[in-house]
């Protein structure tokens, strides 16, 4: 709940010339990164031969163990929408479809860009061509036998590797908004002589002779990348058909209550009940039905018009290397169709006809999907929470700093039970706000500064005005809110308490309470959720010009302030105000907080009677306690006492030294590290050591380094690995552990950080590079096989003796 009066039109408006107008041309001055080679010339290559096939399961059989080895040193950096050159070598396609000079992640474009989906937006190498990619094979057809791209740059990254245990040479740039050299085939030359340390794998150790061996000799034939050849169980299959019967009803309710699942559901890596842990299916919109091969629709979003042909929900498998930055399992079968039914029974939905498709449907889900009852969509969202928020965070829109700089580096998130959320409980609440819950994607043309008005500060100032004279005057809220009014997880959902992470520029998210107590945390109520998903997620453009990309942004900007509102609702009224300012330090946040933002509530009640002189932390932490207790009440290396502590004796104990309290070594530490301590097994026990870095505030996208407290720095240690993408490996023997733990206390500089670093840092030029990347990968798949994916090396960092304390 939120106090105050209503703002004038000036203090509404005024917000947004600074934040547009001001923020577009700080975008467009601070996002560089453009290719240095002209574009290439995509009509000169003639097209592969396509292999029969017979030819094809030949080619396979020949090559099978090349699949093993590109996933392990190849698509570690060529994966997703940010593979360099968007170069995906994750799949068969990926590999036929080549390169391109174009950026996805390009934020200072004015315009959309042209859709280059893998998959999606072109099938076929032609119509790749025309989009403008190159050919990084070579061509078995050519008369002239030319070496592919791939196998030549492999040749000069075996012949001129980087040095094994010092820094990289000053030419070679790690930073993911560098500038691209993405040569095409007629300019490999001209690279190899200008970038003579741009060999692949790009900027790290020399591959094993066998690996090198086998890519370079596949790569120069031609051949195609093996693929994952396999027959479906007819059980699998089974379950298939009965979940596409069920999305394809022809009644209008059953039709939106499919559109809604499925624009959920879009980037969902869907795992089929009972099925092995590492098969996985995304559900698509096809213009062929059951039974015939699968035609995909291609639309910008989720919620574009899919055309006036009849379309049906599809369940197709997904080929190729799962990568853990993108993967967002979703368990689907008999038991999830039966829950549909349950959220959506029929008897409860009014709906006579199907809602248009259009901009302004896709930005205001409460208006498309008014036909479902509003308790049956939040409780869709609270059965998968963690899902959900994790394709906040694992999504294309969590790409860069400006992209998360927005949120803490980690927080606590709890949410509103179903029975206590007046969205849900008052037939009448979302009726009267939906136009208030419109989001950015709703209007596109027109003044930008209008619109900018209306969706970042006329709209969400006018909800919150709302939303807390609802709550002031609602009998159940007379005493105030109470433990009782944050869901609990219904007995069994432990997705009922995470914990968000920023780790500079990407995120991630876990299950509980991890870590120390932290500055701040949110409470989310079914609005906040359901915005946040079409903000992030269903609504964002990852193709999307700089408008685009920065209301995004900015419209979270009020959403993680809503959650934050909610959150302090709960806490003595006397402690808000202040804990609020402690947040939202320095003059400009504060200028910020007058013009945009409603007045603390510093007078309605809370039911919660407080105990300690803390009340933040009795709060979090008495959470946890309640109901079922899915959660561990103590963090036994971060926040414990007594037994509740990891034991002395054990790696954990140990760590414990490290964790939760200000030191000066945190600042010299990547922002997530993973620690491999050899126990003597053939396996190490690893941990993530996370840097959670203290800011004044997060009110702003840009310059952060101008609101970075490093002093105040602390440092989160996590037995296992959860994050997509690693900074640093440091390896050590547990023999070694005290004294690994000494010398990074007496860590006060950059010098004595560098030698920290030579003693027991793994560089991306030393031969234990790799057999450390192959280490935390198996720990993955044994932590859970189902979860598990490839991580990203893109951001490995190369500590150097002139580095800034970020």
């Amino acid at each position: 709940m939120v106090g105050g009066e209503t703002e004038t039109t000036l203090k509404a408006g005024m917000p947004m010339v600074i934040v547009a107008v001001v923020g577009l041309s700080i975008l467009l001055a601070a996002c560089g990164g453009e290719d240095e080679e002209g574009a290439a010339d995509t009509d000169t290559y003639p097209l592969m031969p396509v292999p029969t096939a017979t030819e094809l399961a030949a080619s396979d059989r020949k090559w099978s163990a090349v699949r093993d080895v590109v996933e392990k040193r190849c698509v570690v950096c060529h994966g997703c929408y940010d593979a360099p050159c968007q170069l995906k070598l994750s799949s068969p396609d990926g590999l036929l479809r080549g390169a391109s000079k174009e950026r996805v992640y390009a934020p200072s474009r004015l315009e959309d860009a042209p859709l280059t989906r893998l998959g999606i937006d072109a099938k076929t190498e032609k119509g790749w061509r025309e989009l403008g990619f190159f050919p990084v094979q070579h061509n078995p057809a050519m008369s002239k036998a030319d070496p592919s791209v791939l196998s030549r740059l492999m040749d000069l990254g075996h012949a001129n590797p980087p040095p094994e245990n010092g820094p990289l040479p000053e030419s070679v740039d790690l930073n993911i908004r560098r500038k691209l050299s993405c040569p095409a085939p007629d300019q490999t030359d001209d690279y190899m002589k200008d970038h003579p340390h741009g060999g692949m794998p790009f900027a790290t150790a020399r591959l094993a002779d066998d690996e090198y061996d086998l890519l370079s000799t596949w790569a120069g034939t031609g051949a195609p990348l093996p693929g994952y050849s396999r027959d479906l169980p007819d059980v699998v299959t089974q379950k298939i058909t009965d979940i596409e019967t069920y999305l394809n009803s022809k009644d209008f309710a059953q039709l939106l209550v499919s559109r809604y699942i499925y624009e959920h559901l879009f980037l969902a890596h869907l795992h089929i009940e009972g099925d092995d842990p590492d098969h996985f299916f995304r559900m698509i919109r096809s213009a062929t039905p059951s039974g015939e091969t699968a035609d995909e629709i291609a639309t910008r979003r989720p919620f574009d018009d899919p055309g006036k042909a009849p379309y049906f929900y599809r369940i197709i498998p997904i080929e190729g290397t799962i990568l853990h930055k993108e993967h967002m399992v979703y368990e689907i079968g008999p038991r999830r169709l039966a829950r549909y039914r349950t959220l959506f029974d029929p008897g409860n939905l009014t709906v006579k006809e199907s809602p248009p498709y259009s901009d302004a449907a896709g930005g205001n889900p409460f208006t498309t999907f008014a036909g479902i009852p509003n308790e049956g969509r939040y409780r869709f969202l609270l059965d998968d929470a963690l899902f959900f928020v994790r394709s906040f965070i694992r999504g294309p829109v969590c790409y860069g700093q400006v992209a998360v700089d927005v949120i803490e580096d980690r927080f606590w998130v709890a949410f509103l039970d179903p029975d206590s959320d007046l969205s849900i409980t008052d037939t009448f609440y979302l009726q009267e706000a939906a136009l208030l819950l419109e989001l950015p994607v709703s209007a596109i043309g027109g003044d930008l500064e209008q619109r900018a008005s209306k969706f970042l500060s006329e709209g969400p100032a006018e909800y919150l005005r709302f939303r807390d004279e609802r709550y002031r005057a609602a009998a159940s809220y007379a005493e105030g809110p109470t433990y009782n009014d944050v869901w609990d997880g219904d007995g069994t959902n432990i997705d009922a308490r995470l914990t968000i992470y920023r780790h500079f520029d990407n995120a991630s998210v876990v299950t509980g309470f991890v870590g120390a107590v932290p500055e701040t945390a949110w409470v989310i109520d079914y609005p906040l959720l359901e915005r946040i998903y079409y903000d992030l997620v269903a609504g964002f453009d990852v193709f999307g010009s700089v408008e685009h990309q920065l209301t995004t942004r900015l419209y979270m900007d009020g959403l993680r302030r809503e959650g934050e509102t909610i959150f302090l609702s709960f806490l003595p009224p006397d402690v808000r105000e202040p804990m609020h300012d402690e947040w939202y330090r320095g003059p400009l946040a504060t200028l910020v907080d007058w013009l945009k933002e409603q007045p603390v509530d510093t007078s309605t009640p809370t039911g919660i009677a407080f105990d300690t002189v803390d009340p933040k932390a009795e709060f979090l932490e008495t959470l946890l306690d309640r109901g079922p207790q899915l959660w561990p009440r103590h963090d036994p290396i971060n926040r414990c006492s007594g037994t509740d502590c990891a034991p002395p004796d054990t790696v954990a104990g140990r760590l414990r030294a490290l964790a939760d309290h200000k030191a000066p070594f945190i600042k010299f530490l990547p922002d997530l590290v993973l620690l491999l301590v050899e126990t003597g097994s053939y396996r190490s026990e690893i941990f993530t050591l996370v840097h959670d870095k203290a800011h004044s505030n997060v009110a702003f996208l840009f310059r952060e380094e101008n609101r970075r407290e490093p002093d105040d720095d602390r440092l989160t240690i996590v037995a296992g690995q959860f994050v997509s993408y690693p900074n640093f490996y440091f390896r050590v023997d547990a023999s070694d552990l005290p004294a690994f733990i000494a010398d990074l206390q007496g860590v006060s500089d950059q010098t004595r950080y560098m030698a920290f670093v030579k003693t027991y840092g793994v560089r991306r030029g030393s031969p234990d590079f790799w057999p450390s990347v192959d280490a935390v990968q198996a720990e993955i798949h044994s932590q859970d096989a189902l979860q598990a994916g490839l991580l990203d090396l893109n951001r490995y960092k190369d500590p150097k003796s002139a580095d800034k304390v970020e």
